[in-house]
C-alpha cells in the first residue's frame, strides 16, 4: 500500500533497487545530490546532473521534461554516501520556455517505486510559491536501513541557492553548467494537448497548431504519437524519452545556423515556418437541425493539411480516451453503488430472507442496470462520431500517415521533403473495436524502438512460439524501416543491419533483395564490432562538430543523412565492448541523426543484470502481435496496440523499396 507523506514524513524502504518518479505538469530539470552522513555535498562528482547523468547506483534524466523517471541502486552506493536529495529545478532562461516559479505550475508530484512499478512512497510537493528550485525529498540511511522523507524546502535563488545550502563549494559553477546542458538539449518533455471543448462541439477548429520538441515547444509524445509517449511515455512509458534533433537542411546537411553561441536551437522546418496566420480548416456543412455536423478531414487547425490531419489524429484519440474514460467511471460508480445498497440491505437480519429482502436486491440490480445502460448510451453516441470521423479521416492521410492497404502505396513516389511524423502502426480500446487510431511518432526519431520478440501471448488469447516470435518481430521490423526510408527523401536515410547468426535473412529479403541497405547484413562478432566502431564514430565526429560550433568542419564527404541500425539477435554476438557501444548509440545517436531499432527478447539478456536496464528504457517498446502494453498520459487506459504489418500476399512493400533503391542510386552517382 503506497505511503502519501506529507512535508517531513519519513518512511521505510524494503528494496534497494528503486524508480523516482516525477511528474510536474511543466518541464523540469532534475537532478540527485549524494551526501555524507551530515548531509554535505563533497564535490560536483557527488550530483547527477542532466550534464553527467550517472553517478554509482544513480542515474537521472537527460533534459528538462514534465515527467522523469530516476533510477537508484541502494545497494551501489559506496559507504560514504548516506543520503540521496531528489532535486527539481525550473529551466533558466534559455534551457527551455516556460514559467518562472513553482508557484505558478501545478504541485509536482513524486513516487518513490519498485522496479515492478508498486508505489512505496508518493508526496505532492504544496505550498511552493517564489521558489525556482526545490528539494524535494530524500533518501537516507539510519542504523544500515534505508528510508524516504518528504522534504519540499524551496529556494527563490534556484539551484545556485540550493546547491550552496547543500553545502557544495562550487554551487554556483556547477548550476551554471546544469542550466548550459539544458539549453543545448532543449526540453524533450511531452504534454498533452489543450482540452477538448466542453460543449460537445466535435470541431478542432480552436486547437493549437501541433508543436514539438523541434519546433521550440512541447508536444505530444512518444506513444504514439500520439504517442506518447510519448504512449508509454510514456506515460507512457510513462516517461521516458529520447533527444532532439540536429537542424538539417533539404541535402541532410546540419544547418550552421541552427546552432548559434551555444543559445537554443531551432528545430524548426524552414518550410513550415510562416508569420502569417494558418489558413482556416475545411468548414463542415451544415448540419440539420438537432443532428451533428458532419465530420471533415483536416477539420484542426494547422500550418499545412498534413499538420491539421496530424492534430486531428490527436484529437481523436484524446476524444476517444476521455469519452472511455467517463464510461469506465460510470459503471465503477453504478457497481460500487450497488454494493453499497446490498450490504444495507443485507446488514439487517429481518431483510435477508423473504420477499423484503428480495425486492431490495432486484431494486439495487436494476438502479445499476439503469446507470451503466445511460453511460453506454452516452458512450455510444461520442463512438458514432468518431467512426464517423474515422471513415473520412483515414482516406486523407498522407502516405507517411496511412497504412500498408492504402491504395495510395501503389501510386508511391518518392518524397522531396521530410514529413512531420510517421505512423507506427494503431491503437484501439476494448469498448470502440471499430476505431483504430493511428498511432503516429515525430520525425525524426527522438529515441529508439524495441521490437520485442520475447512475448508468446496475444490480447486475444492466442499463441505465438518462441520462433514465430522472432520471425513476426524481424517482419515488423522490416516494415518500420520499409516505412523510414520510403518517407525520407533521396539520400537522407541510411539503414544498417547486424544480424550476427544470420537468423533474420529471410525477414530481411525485402531489404536486401532491393538494394536500399548501405551493405549487406553484418554477420559474427567481427562484423558487429566493426557496424559499432563506424557508427560510435560518427556520433562523435558530429557531436565534436556541433558542440565546437562548426558543424560545416566534417571531414569532406561525410555522409550527412539519418542512420538506422536493426540490431537482430541480442546479445549474441555481442561482448561487454560491443554492449557499452549500443548502449553508448541509444543515448547520444538520436541527437546527432543515429537511431537505434533493436529486435531482442530482453529476458535473454538477463545475464548483465542491471547494467542493461537504462538501454530498455530508452527505447519505445512495440510488439509484432497486438499487446496492451501502451498508456496515455491522460487517464493511463491500457491501449492495445496493433503492428503495421503488410497484408499477405502483397508486394506493395517490395514496390516501394524498389523505387526507393532506384532513386538511391541516381542520388549516388
Amino acid at each position: 500500500m503506497t505511503a502519501e507523506l506529507v512535508r517531513g514524513q519519513n518512511h521505510p524502504l524494503s528494496q534497494s533497487r528503486l524508480e523516482i518518479r516525477i511528474s510536474a505538469g511543466t518541464p523540469v530539470v532534475a537532478a540527485a545530490a549524494l551526501g555524507d552522513e551530515n548531509g554535505r555535498i563533497h564535490g560536483t562528482d557527488w550530483v547527477a546532473h542532466p550534464g553527467t547523468p550517472t553517478r554509482p547506483g544513480l542515474e537521472v534524466s537527460r533534459q528538462a521534461a514534465a515527467d522523469h523517471r530516476l533510477a537508484v541502486d541502494l545497494d551501489a552506493m559506496t559507504d560514504a554516501v548516506h543520503r540521496v536529495s531528489v532535486l527539481l529545478a525550473l529551466p533558466a532562461p534559455g534551457g527551455g520556455p516556460g514559467p518562472a516559479r513553482f508557484g505558478a505550475v501545478a504541485a509536482p508530484f513524486v513516487a518513490v517505486t519498485g522496479l515492478d512499478g508498486d508505489e512505496v512512497a508518493s508526496y505532492t510537493i504544496t505550498g511552493l510559491e517564489a521558489e525556482s528550485a526545490v528539494v524535494a525529498l530524500e533518501l537516507y540511511r539510519r542504523q544500515g536501513a534505508w528510508k524516504v522523507r518528504a522534504v519540499g524546502q524551496g529556494y527563490a535563488g534556484g539551484l545556485a541557492e540550493l546547491l550552496t545550502d547543500q553545502g557544495l563549494p562550487e554551487a554556483a559553477q556547477l548550476a551554471g553548467s546544469i542550466n548550459e546542458a539544458v539549453a543545448r538539449g532543449l526540453a524533450r518533455s511531452v504534454q498533452a494537448p489543450p482540452p477538448r471543448p466542453s460543449d460537445g462541439d466535435r470541431s478542432r477548429q480552436a486547437a493549437a497548431p501541433a508543436v514539438g520538441p523541434d519546433q521550440g515547444g512541447t508536444a505530444p509524445q512518444g506513444v504514439p504519437g500520439p504517442v506518447p509517449p510519448s504512449y508509454g511515455g510514456q506515460p507512457a512509458g510513462g516517461t521516458g524519452q529520447g533527444g532532439p534533433q540536429p537542424a538539417y537542411g533539404a541535402t541532410g546537411a546540419a544547418d550552421p545556423s541552427a546552432t548559434t553561441g551555444g543559445g537554443p536551437v531551432d528545430y524548426s522546418h524552414p518550410g513550415r515556418r510562416n508569420s502569417a496566420p494558418p489558413p482556416p480548416p475545411p468548414a463542415a456543412p451544415q448540419a440539420p437541425p438537432g443532428q451533428p455536423a458532419q465530420p471533415v478531414a483536416g477539420d484542426a487547425t494547422g500550418w499545412s493539411m498534413e499538420e491539421r490531419l496530424y492534430n486531428q489524429v490527436w484529437g481523436m484519440f484524446e476524444d476517444l480516451a476521455r469519452t472511455t474514460a467517463a464510461y469506465r467511471s460510470a459503471v465503477d460508480f453504478a457497481e460500487s453503488r450497488m454494493d453499497k445498497e446490498l450490504e444495507q440491505a443485507l446488514s439487517d437480519p429481518r431483510s435477508r430472507i423473504g420477499g423484503q429482502g428480495d425486492a431490495a436486491r432486484e431494486g439495487a440490480r436494476a438502479r445499476h442496470a439503469q446507470l451503466v445502460g445511460q453511460a453506454r448510451e452516452s458512450l455510444d453516441r461520442d463512438l458514432v462520431q468518431l467512426v464517423a470521423e474515422a471513415e473520412v479521416v483515414e482516406p486523407a492521410l498522407p502516405l507517411a500517415f496511412a497504412r500498408w492497404d492504402n491504395p495510395a502505396w501503389h501510386a508511391y513516389r518518392v518524397p522531396m521533403e521530410i514529413p512531420m511524423a510517421l505512423r507506427l502502426g494503431d491503437l484501439r480500446l476494448p469498448e470502440a473495436e471499430r476505431i483504430r487510431i493511428p498511432m503516429l511518432l515525430r520525425l525524426p526519431l527522438e529515441r529508439g524502438l524495441w521490437i520485442d520478440s520475447g512475448r508468446a501471448d496475444s490480447v486475444d488469447g492466442s499463441f505465438t512460439d518462441s520462433h514465430d516470435m522472432r520471425r513476426l518481430a524481424m517482419e515488423t521490423a522490416v516494415a518500420h524501416a520499409a516505412r523510414l526510408l520510403a518517407v525520407y527523401p533521396a539520400g537522407e536515410f541510411t539503414v544498417h543491419v547486424v544480424d550476427p547468426a544470420g537468423s533474420g535473412a529471410q525477414a530481411l529479403a525485402p531489404l536486401t533483395q532491393t538494394g536500399v541497405l548501405a551493405a549487406p547484413p553484418a554477420q559474427g562478432a567481427a562484423g558487429v564490432t566493426d557496424v559499432l566502431g563506424r557508427l560510435t564514430q560518427r556520433v562523435d565526429l558530429v557531436q565534436m562538430a556541433l558542440r565546437g560550433g562548426a558543424p560545416d568542419a566534417l571531414p569532406p564527404g561525410f555522409d550527412t543523412s539519418q542512420h538506422l541500425l536493426i540490431v537482430n539477435d541480442f546479445p549474441h554476438g555481442f561482448d561487454d565492448r560491443a554492449v557499452n557501444q549500443l548502449r553508448y548509440l541509444a543515448d547520444e545517436g538520436p541527437s546527432v541523426g543515429v537511431h537505434l531499432m533493436m529486435v531482442a527478447d530482453r529476458e535473454e539478456s538477463a545475464g548483465y543484470g542491471p547494467l542493461l536496464d537504462p538501454l530498455w528504457r530508452s527505447l519505445l517498446r512495440l510488439t509484432p502481435v497486438p499487446d496492451d502494453h501502451l498508456a496515455d498520459p491522460w487517464v493511463g487506459h491500457a491501449w492495445t496496440y496493433e503492428p503495421p504489418l503488410v497484408p499477405p500476399g502483397s508486394q506493395v512493400l517490395h514496390q516501394v523499396l524498389t523505387q526507393v533503391a532506384a532513386a538511391r542510386r541516381a542520388w549516388d552517382r
